[in-house]
């Protein structure tokens, strides 16, 4: 890279990048039955990889979406490769089965155009969330090298090699991913997202315990994290970022900021600017 420079490298990886390169996650996948199944598989042990990001599917809506959610500062180069293989290997194993209405990003790739031309999708950059939105009925699309009997083998291997409960416990980043996902604009209530997440609030709350984390900092962590990333976005006022993170006049979400950070959110951004 440093003596010939290649825009969209994760992209090429990704496009060079055959199934089989991760063994046992890749042939979990290929083998269900649709590609509902397919992505149900890849959430559930997408750990195997040790990667920095984390991946939802959300089923229920439409469309449906794959979120990639960082579990690093930048992960911006992994997602983009992870998106890109997810798009290519589930297209080729569906036989263009699974149909893909938009590829999000939320950062710009190097050349978005070439990025929508090889993966042929529709790019959405920057936007609130990196992920696939996909069509729901394309989602009972049947997987060309489906085997239940070679599946089921393959689990035993891979609940084997995860902890105990990894593949469903529900901890912390699964909380800091589902507030992170509606901390701009959505239900942040925490019925809401033990709803989500499958539990009751009182579960939410005792898991958390355990960790040594409350929902309330959580929330609060997420909110200035978001304050920071929005300010840096010209076409928002100050105020506009308040009432998006949830804050009924600008004057709580200057409290709130100053609180933070020492300085006003119009302070932050004219630091910013400089």
């Amino acid at each position: 890279m440093q003596v010939r420079p290649l825009k969209n490298l994760a992209l090429r990886l990704a496009m060079e990048t055959p199934i089989g390169a991760y063994p046992l996650l890749d042939y979990l996948v290929v083998t269900c039955d649709t590609a509902g199944d397919a992505l149900r598989e890849l959430a559930r042990y997408f750990r195997l990889v040790g990667a920095p990001v984390a991946l939802d599917v959300f089923e229920n809506e439409d469309p449906a979406r794959v979120v990639f959610g960082p579990l690093c500062p930048d992960p911006s180069f992994a997602v983009e490769y992870t998106i890109a293989l997810a798009v290519l290997h589930l297209r080729r194993e569906t036989e263009g089965g699974l149909v893909f209405r938009r590829l999000l990003l939320e950062r710009n790739p190097d050349d978005p155009l070439d990025f929508e031309a090889r993966l042929g999708c529709p790019l959405g950059a920057p936007a609130a969330w990196s992920g696939l939105e996909v069509e729901p009925a394309s989602l009972s699309a049947p997987m060309r090298r489906r085997d239940a009997a070679l599946r089921g083998m393959l689990e035993q291997q891979a609940n084997a090699a995860v902890p105990r409960g990894a593949a469903t416990a529900k901890g912390a980043e699964d909380v800091r991913r589902a507030i992170a996902r509606r901390v701009a604009g959505g239900d942040t209530r925490i019925e809401s997202v033990a709803r989500e997440l499958a539990m009751s609030p009182r579960t939410l709350q005792r898991r958390l315990a355990a960790e040594g984390l409350a929902y309330q900092g959580m929330l609060a962590s997420a909110r200035r994290d978001a304050a920071e990333r929005l300010l840096g976005d010209p076409a928002l006022s100050a105020a506009e970022v308040g009432y998006l993170l949830g804050y009924s006049e600008p004057a709580a979400f200057h409290r709130a900021f100053k609180r933070w950070h020492g300085v006003t959110p119009v302070e932050y951004r004219r630091k910013l600017r400089a």
